[in-house]
Order: structure tokens, then C-alpha cells, then sequence
């Protein structure tokens, strides 16, 4: 069984379709004759939606404007009732939050918190942003907008006013009208391919994405991360996993990068699709990480093989 029908049989098992692509950091870059060199994946070229993991392009260019000396990331911003936009951090508080430009970026990443995205992403502007994908290389990479805009569109097209009119409509909703919906649509919303997602990642691990204390920022808020249900589920406890989660309805979502404790890192980048609208599938949650681990166990046994 070839490695791409190793991995199609991972997420099939699991009820799921996905795309993927994994490399070593520090690899050439993709398009020579070893598959070691130049990655592994299913899909990797594909358009696939990236949901969250765009927090990872927003982040960058906020590091790097505070590089620049264009931002002080000591600014005060406060998150009010009118920038909640439920979920996880400052998202679901129930009061007015004040807090820095710089803990807007750690909540953005370690819990995907939407309202510091949305925050973040006024301040360093949706084109620069879109720029700085431009200037990286990332020919395929689409930013729309940020979590707000996604959520407009939703509402817009199942005829909800609100996020509480939404969760009341959605359940209701046929599945092929969902299916429909521009956030799920990578030719509508934010969207890249795996292997457009694994050079970005390979760019902020080199310090090649701007610089190297910008780089290292991101790294260093992907590595606060605090979930662990998909990348590092498949891992033993020694290897350590930086990554960004993406989820929407029927999509899960990870992208990041594996160090291994003899220095080997490999970015991989996973978007698995399921035929239900589900935003929690433990099965293939696990099947993220278990795929991720033969990716990367299958790069390393070609370097073991060539010597390098």
C-alpha cells in the first residue's frame, strides 16, 4: 500500500476525506525529484478552506509591524459587548475586557479567541495582511476577511439577524443547504492550499517570513496553543507540536509543525472534510494525528534511508 493510500484509508476509516501535505523545515523548496525533499500529502495542491489557521498569517503581520516599530504592542484595546462573538477567550466574556494588542495575539492563537482576531486584524489592516501572503510566495492563499466577515456571510445566507437567531435556524436547516454556504466554499472564503500552509510555516521556522524576532513571536504563540485533540494526538509525549486549529461545520482543521528530540521538524498542514455538518468528531480528530504521524514518519525513514 503506497503512502497516499495509507493515509486516504486513515481518514476514511475515520468517516472523513482530507487534504494534506507535510515537509521538512528547512527542506527545498517543493517541486524536486525526492519525495523526502519536497513533501508528502493527498491533496496538497487543492483549494481548501482554512477557517482559523489565517490567524497564523494574521499574527505574522502584527509580529512584524511591531518589528517595524509601527505597532506598540503594549496598546490598550477594549473588547465590548458589541465585539463578542462567542466562543473561546475574550470571545465569551460576559463583561467589557481591556487588554494589550500583544495578549489580543495570544488569545488569537492559543485559544483561536474570535473577537481578539477581529480586534487584531482592524488594527494591522485586512490588506497588509493580504500582502504580506503576496510577498511570501503564497500565490493561492485568499484572506477574505476575519471571523466577523465569515460570520456575516453565514447569517446573510440561512436569513439570520443575529448569532442567537443562527443556533436557533441551523438545526433546522437541510444539509445540502448548508453545504452551500460560502464559509465552507474554499472559492468564497478564506482559503490556501496544504502546501501554500506548510511554506508559510516553513518560512516562520527558518525566519525567512520576516524578522527573526517576529518569526520567533509566532512560533512562540503557536506553541501556546492549548488544544490537543488533533496534531499532537498522534505523537508520543517527547515530540513537541506548535499549531493552529481550524474548525467549522463538517471541517477539522490543524496545521502546524513536529520537533522531534534529535532536531528534526516537519510542518504539516491537514483539512479533513466529513459528510455530516458536525463540529466535534473525536474519530476524526484522531485521525489528524494519527495521519500526521505516518506523514512524518514516512519523510523520516526516507532521510534514515539517503543518509541525511
Amino acid at each position: 500500500m503506497s503512502i497516499e493510500e495509507r493515509l486516504h484509508k486513515v481518514f476514511a476509516d475515520a468517516g472523513a476525506e482530507a487534504r494534506l501535505h507535510a515537509v521538512a523545515v528547512g527542506a527545498e523548496p517543493p517541486g524536486t525529484a525526492d519525495s523526502a525533499r519536497s513533501g508528502v500529502g493527498i491533496g496538497a495542491d487543492e483549494p481548501v478552506v482554512i477557517a482559523s489557521v489565517f490567524k497564523v498569517l494574521l499574527v505574522l503581520e502584527f509580529a512584524r509591524q511591531v518589528a517595524a516599530g509601527q505597532l506598540d504592542p503594549r496598546e490598550r484595546v477594549l473588547v465590548t459587548a458589541e465585539d463578542r462573538l462567542g466562543g473561546w477567550g475574550t470571545a465569551g466574556c460576559l463583561d467589557d475586557v481591556e487588554l494589550s494588542l500583544r495578549d489580543l495575539a495570544h488569545f488569537t492563537m492559543s485559544v483561536s479567541d474570535n473577537s481578539a482576531a477581529d480586534l487584531l486584524m482592524a488594527r494591522v489592516g485586512v490588506d497588509t495582511v493580504r500582502l504580506l501572503a503576496r510577498e511570501l510566495g503564497l500565490d493561492r492563499t485568499r484572506i477574505v476577511g476575519g471571523p466577523r466577515e465569515v460570520l456575516r456571510t453565514m447569517l446573510a445566507e440561512v436569513g439570520a439577524g443575529d448569532e442567537q437567531e443562527f443556533a436557533a435556524v441551523y438545526p433546522s436547516l437541510p444539509a445540502e443547504r448548508l453545504r452551500r454556504l460560502s464559509a465552507l466554499d474554499p472559492l468564497r472564503t478564506n482559503a490556501s492550499t496544504p502546501r501554500e500552509i506548510t511554506r508559510l510555516l516553513g518560512l516562520v521556522w527558518r525566519d525567512e517570513a520576516g524578522p527573526p524576532e517576529a518569526c520567533a513571536q509566532v512560533r512562540d504563540l503557536m506553541g501556546s496553543q492549548v488544544f490537543r485533540h488533533r496534531l499532537i494526538s498522534g505523537f508520543p509525549d517527547e515530540v513537541v507540536v506548535a499549531a493552529k486549529t481550524g474548525t467549522l461545520p463538517g471541517l477539522h482543521i490543524e496545521a502546524g509543525v513536529v520537533h522531534y528530540p534529535d532536531g528534526g521538524r516537519y510542518a504539516v498542514a491537514v483539512f479533513a472534510r466529513t459528510l455530516d455538518l458536525a463540529t466535534g468528531r473525536a474519530q476524526v480528530d484522531a485521525a489528524i494525528g494519527t495521519a500526521a504521524r505516518i506523514a512524518v514518519e514516512y519523510l523520516r525513514a526516507a532521510d534514515r534511508r539517503k543518509g541525511v
